[in-house]
């Protein structure tokens, strides 16, 4: 966990050029409002002390406040209010460019695997990108997504964003190319899919970060029960 401002930068700096491009003019850092309300994981490389992963969580004792989110900016999230249980948004979960070991990630996948069970943690959400403006390209991991893990319509977020692609509605009469849709589906968005995961049935276009994402939910008590032994292991 960030202990100190030094700590922040170092993320925030990761998460700029990974986001933006190291070359981008308007900032070394990627800064928000949100920052100062999360706690920050940095996965370092022990040697070289180079940052090799990060991510920000922010806890929530239940849905009441999830319209403080970074997500309840793009989704009207009304019906995740009523949650009754403790929630955590995991945000700006990015790797270096040479962060190629698995095990980075595994490593990260323990740091929540560890938060979770501390702290009763009965849901994790957040916004699973994808690069660029253009769906065109994952139009069959859309399809996948339609035909197998749209939100229960207890929670389902609704629409909040004027820039958004209804691809739920778009796509309604196409069927999934399996082979086609786990191959354009970005890592972390399969994660969370193959621990019990669900979207929602609208991707939002956010033209400031060149992406466009789906808000993405994880009800741990979902979560199988081998993968559940699987993570836990990692964080022992």
């Amino acid at each position: 966990m960030a202990q100190s401002a030094e700590d922040l930068e170092k993320a925030q700096k990761l998460r700029h050029d990974m986001f933006f491009g190291p070359d981008a003019n308007d900032s070394t850092l990627d800064v928000d409002h949100f920052d100062a309300l999360c706690q920050h994981v940095l996965i370092e490389n022990i040697e070289t002390k180079q940052l090799q992963a990060c991510f920000r969580i922010m806890y929530f004792e239940t849905g009441a406040n999830i319209y403080k989110s970074y997500s309840a900016q793009f989704y009207d999230l009304v019906r995740l209010s009523t949650f009754q249980q403790p929630m955590i948004e995991i945000g700006r979960f990015c790797a270096a460019k040479d962060a190629t070991d698995p095990n980075i990630l595994r490593l990260g996948w323990a740091v929540l695997t560890r938060y979770v069970d501390i702290n009763s943690i009965a849901m994790m959400f957040g916004c699973s990108s994808f690069p660029g403006n253009d769906l065109n390209p994952f139009k069959e991991v859309l399809v996948l997504l339609k035909h197998h893990y749209l939100a229960p319509a207890e929670w389902a977020p609704l629409v909040k964003s004027a820039d958004i692609d209804a691809y739920a509605v778009r796509l309604a009469f196409h069927n999934p190319v399996l082979k086609s849709a786990t191959t354009m589906m970005p890592s972390l968005l399969r994660t969370y899919l193959s621990m019990g995961g669900w979207v929602s049935d609208h991707a939002v276009i956010d033209r400031n970060l060149d992406t466009f994402h789906v808000f993405t939910c994880v009800e741990t008590v979902k979560i199988p029960h081998r993968r559940v032994e699987l993570l836990r292991a990692a964080a022992r």
